[in-house]
């Protein structure tokens, strides 16, 4: 038994995160610079240490950069071309996690040399790092379509009009104000402060925040979350 696994080629295991992130206009992603050139730009990633489960490391690699503990964070694929990495053969599970800017804006570490870029407006990739942001972007639409996880996004108060600004620019359209609203509204998903906010119009939005026990009851399940059922995932 022993000589079987004295026979195979040890490699490497890397893991990558993609971490997406709303600020209120854009979904973005957070990048960190490579290097000394400008332009060299990667997802955030690590090695998977030896007493560490992937999860675990995935975690810990999200909070090297950002700070943050208790976020949306999902598994997302595993991408092992031989030639991905020109150094040394290297298999990298990806991650995707949902962050609200905010959040990280404050906790941010100086270590790393980090930068949000807009999903439509992302600058050349290191390695096959294109391809994860790619499938993370799709997956995250295919969620959204069936799951709240949009939430994880916004501020723990926000309007109508700014959750329908997300999911905008989640799938890069837009839906259609009161068809919008009345689908949203229908899940019984959010609580109705008397807040309005002021400043953007006459009349204010009301605040909303998110019925946690409600949210956590059905985040497995699925509700076709968004009113457009057309919508190409």
């Amino acid at each position: 038994m022993l000589d079987q696994y004295r026979q195979q080629h040890p490699y490497l295991l890397a893991l990558d995160s993609i971490i997406f992130g709303f600020d209120g206009d854009s979904l973005k992603i957070l990048l960190v610079r490579r290097g000394v050139e400008e332009t060299t730009w990667s997802l955030m990633g690590g090695w998977l240490q030896p007493d560490e489960g992937l999860e675990q490391a995935a975690a810990r690699i999200l909070f090297d950069l950002t700070g943050l503990t208790n976020v949306y964070l999902e598994q997302l694929y595993a991408f092992g071309n031989p030639h991905r990495d020109p150094i040394v053969r290297t298999i990298s599970v990806a991650y995707f996690s949902l962050i609200k800017i905010a959040d990280y804006e404050a906790k941010i570490s100086e270590a790393f040399q980090a930068r949000w870029f807009s999903i439509y407006d992302l600058p050349p990739l290191l390695f096959d790092h294109g391809d994860m942001v790619d499938l993370a972007i799709k997956r995250l639409r295919y969620k959204a379509a069936q799951h709240p996880i949009g939430f994880e996004l916004l501020p723990e108060k926000f309007t109508i009009p700014q959750l329908q600004k997300l999911y905008d620019a989640i799938y890069n359209t837009e839906f259609d104000k009161r068809n919008f609203s009345r689908k949203i509204l229908s899940t019984n998903l959010l609580i109705k402060l008397d807040e309005k906010q002021r400043g953007f119009s006459k009349r204010g939005a009301y605040y909303y925040q998110v019925n946690n026990e409600k949210y956590r009851e059905i985040t497995n399940s699925f509700l076709n979350f968004i009113p457009n059922s057309e919508i190409a995932l």
